[in-house]
């Protein structure tokens, strides 16, 4: 079942006899795994499941659904913050799908190649870039070898393992809490109820929701962890960048004919950014969360587009650090959205509490 086809069914779209067997399937493989997560945390929290802590500061930056919430755009906003402070600091991320000889070992991550990894090379390149599924083990390279002074756990909500400081989780406004359910029944990670673990809540996307519901979101959060500090933001488009490197400015997308493709976790919030841009969505086409792209794939999309007479073909930076290199002789431009965090509300509360953190006042409860 691909992801598109598995949101419409955990959502309620998909009807009829089969879209109930599997609804009852996956119910079942869902209380499996919340067994097994709720027991996980338990031990955590008992502290009989070993926990590493660093020689610095660690701040996590996580999330509680599968998909996309938008954690990268807050960690490179962390590490210019860092960055403003003259703080050095290295990013550890495990690199998911990331080729395998990428993942063998601690690496600091500056060549081109794909997914969130580059993404946080080319905006941070003042960071250092850990790549390694084991967190405790880049934690350790960070600080002995490039000499880290604090480090930011990239999706490390789940990631009990290394001590951090503070947890900071990115809430998607328009699919807060996984439709309820934990995996594969909903999109939740982990029970919502976990939120007691984090210090600080970032609401994404708040511009594609009405006031009315972010105010219930903003209602059940502070009713699962009343110390909770709340920010709402948004993701700002920035410009388009076309793969010879020039921008398109917001300006010149409006009413420019635009053929968009993703592979997310979360398509429809893109192509709404898009929309909101100005520009006219001329036609899309979606992919699974961190899809590798072949030849005829990109073949097929600018076909497509070229069908559909549109003037730019658009998609994420994460999608476009998988086909960069082989779409130079088309006719049709490809280019990337890029976008930045922006917050709405929170922003002064969350800085503080980043520097409560690095000054050592903040005691976590395991």
């Amino acid at each position: 079942m691909n992801q598109q086809a598995h949101r419409n069914l955990i959502s309620g779209k998909s009807t009829g006899l089969a879209a109930a067997l599997l609804h009852l399937f996956m119910g079942v493989g869902a209380t499996g795994y919340s067994l097994v997560v709720r027991l996980r945390n338990f031990l955590y929290s008992k502290q009989w499941l070993g926990i590493y802590t660093a020689d610095v500061p660690v701040i996590s930056i996580g999330n509680i659904t599968v998909g996309g919430t938008g954690k990268t755009p807050l960690v490179i906003w962390l590490c210019k913050f860092l960055q403003q402070k003259e703080i050095q600091c290295a990013v550890l991320t495990r690199g998911y799908k990331t080729h395998p000889q990428k993942r063998a070992s601690s690496i600091e991550y500056r060549e081109t190649s794909i997914d969130e990894p580059a993404i946080l090379a080319e905006n941070c390149p003042q960071a250092k870039i850990i790549v390694n599924p084991d967190r405790v083990a880049g934690a350790s390279e960070a600080v002995n070898k490039f000499g880290a002074k604090v480090l930011i756990m990239d999706d490390g909500f789940q990631h009990r393992r290394l001590h951090r400081d503070l947890d900071i989780v990115t809430i998607d406004a328009t699919c807060p809490f996984g439709y309820g359910k934990l995996l594969p029944a909903g999109l939740l990670r982990e029970p919502v109820a976990s939120l007691k673990r984090a210090d600080a809540a970032v609401l994404t996307r708040c511009d594609q929701v009405s006031e009315s519901k972010l105010c219930q979101i903003e209602e059940k959060l502070q009713l699962i962890n009343p110390d909770m500090v709340i920010a709402k933001s948004i993701h700002s488009p920035i410009c388009a960048k076309s793969l010879a490197g020039e921008e398109i400015t917001i300006e010149q997308l409006k009413n420019k004919k635009v053929f968009a493709f993703c592979g997310i976790g979360n398509p429809n919030a893109f192509l709404n950014t898009i929309k909101n841009t100005g520009a006219n969505l001329v036609g899309s086409k979606i992919y699974n969360d961190h899809y590798h792209y072949t030849d005829s794939d990109i073949d097929d999309i600018h076909n497509q587009a070229n069908r559909l007479e549109a003037d730019l073909i658009l998609s994420t930076q994460k999608d476009h650090t998988q086909y960069a290199i082989r779409n130079t002789q088309y006719e049709l431009p490809f280019a990337y959205l890029a976008v930045e965090i922006k917050f709405l509300t929170g922003e002064d509360k969350l800085k503080q509490l980043i520097k409560d953190a690095l000054a050592g006042k903040i005691h976590k409860k395991y």
